[in-house]
Formats: C-alpha cells, structure tokens, sequence
C-alpha cells in the first residue's frame, strides 16, 4: 500500500533535513580559518620566500553528546603528485629537509569563534606524534613513496573534562606550515608540486575510556596545495538516494 502523498512530502523532507551538512557528524578541513568560518580548500603558493606560515585548521562535528570529552586522536594524510614525497614535504625524521617547518597547536583564542566553537579554552596541550613515511619504521600506511601520515594528540586534564554537544563544529587543531627552505642556499626541493592533504581521522575522546570516531567530511576533509586535482579520500557525507525515497512509497 501507497503511502499518502503529505506523508512522502514530509518523510522526503526529513531525509534531506537530515543529509543537510550543518548538522552531520564528521570532519572539516581548510586553509586560512574553520571552515564554517570562512576557510578554503586550495593554497597556491609561488615559493619566492622563506619567509610566512599558512595554517591548516582541522574542526569536527559530534554525532552525539560528550559529557567527559578530554581529547582527541588525529590522523591526517599526504599525498604528493609525483612518484616521490618531495623534499619540502619531509618533516622531524632523521636527514628530513625541513625538520622544524611543521607543528600543531590547540590555541584558538584569537579566533573569532563566530560558527565554530573552541572546546580548549586554553586548556589543550599536545602534539604531532608521528611523521610516517615510506622510509620510516613504520612506514605510511599506504606504503606509497610519494604518501605521508601525520599522527596528532591532544588533551585537557583527564580530571578536567569538557561536555560537548552535538551537531556543533568545534575547532580541532591547527598546522601550522612555514615556508623556510623554500628558496635560496639550502632550499628544498617540491614546494610547487601539487599535494592532496587528507583529515583521515579524528577519535573524540572521554575520560571514561570511549570515543567517537569521525572520519566523514562535513564539507570538505581534503585540501589542496599548489591546485592538486583528483586527490582521493575525501569521505563524503551521503547524500539522500532516490532509493531511499522510494523505500517510502512501499
């Protein structure tokens, strides 16, 4: 038997209400600022200088409350296109080009906090793990030459947790990438080659031992540097099908 027709109307509605990415659990991932406000998705870069940092902010969103939220877990992938991670993209490991051009921080206070919120509040404390790539032990998880990981941490005071509320975009982290060894004596080569930098991964955590694992996009979790094209990963929120629809109708 058919469904009545208002009924479709509203069952239908719900389901794009529901699809609607203001209000999904998963990750963003921009350039500049959060991505609600206001970040983008490409940096083009003419590597002319040493000098100036550009800033990956990472943000997620909860499926449900965290009463004891007191950390997360991060990974975030690189994919360079070209056959090997290029030089300027290789950070800490031993003989890495650009050793100190890579760190993160959980500090969100000069932000605006306008459309996302800021569960640090000071507070967070952290930092970048791991660097995994094809020549490290263990390698990046792809095992492909021109991949790298970068592993993040950060928490606040397991005696300190901070109640976090659903369907909110909260600041995550920043990366914060300079431009040193960029051109000049010493500089390192592959700035201008395109990569694809992926937000694989980000497990809320309580002080109570479980985690939300996020690893859907809200918007985006891909950013490109240097205008990278076809960059695989990003883990879209799906989108409602016609087959959902017409489930209704049976």
């Amino acid at each position: 038997m058919k469904a009545p027709l208002a009924v479709l109307i509203f069952a239908v509605a719900g389901l794009v209400s529901l699809a609607e990415p203001a209000t999904a659990a998963g990750v963003n991932l921009s350039w500049d600022a959060c991505t609600s406000e206001g970040g983008v998705q490409n940096k083009t870069f003419a590597c002319n200088t040493n000098a100036g940092t550009r800033i990956i902010y990472g943000s997620f969103v909860l499926a449900g409350n965290q009463d004891h939220f007191v950390g997360v877990e991060i990974k975030v992938d690189i994919s360079a296109q070209t056959d090997s991670l290029p030089s300027w993209w290789q950070f800490f490991n031993v003989n890495a080009c650009r050793k100190t051009a890579l760190s993160v921080a959980f500090d969100f206070s000069s932000d605006p906090a306008t459309s996302c919120t800021d569960p640090w509040s000071g507070q967070g404390v952290g930092g970048i793990g791991a660097y995994h790539t094809f020549w490290t032990t263990p390698q990046v998880p792809s095992g492909n030459a021109n991949g790298a990981q970068i592993v993040i941490a950060a928490a606040v005071p397991s005696t300190a947790p901070v109640p976090l509320t659903a369907n909110t975009e909260y600041y995550g982290f920043k990366l914060m990438l300079t431009s040193v060894k960029t051109t000049g004596t010493g500089a390192c080569g592959g700035c201008s080659t395109p990569v694809c930098i992926a937000l694989s991964q980000l497990s809320a955590v309580q002080n109570n031992g479980t985690q939300e694992d996020l690893t859907q996009a809200v918007s985006s979790n891909i950013l490109t540097w240097q205008a990278a094209s076809n960059c695989a990963g990003e883990n879209a929120q799906q989108n409602v099908t016609w087959g959902q629809i017409r489930s209704l109708m049976h």
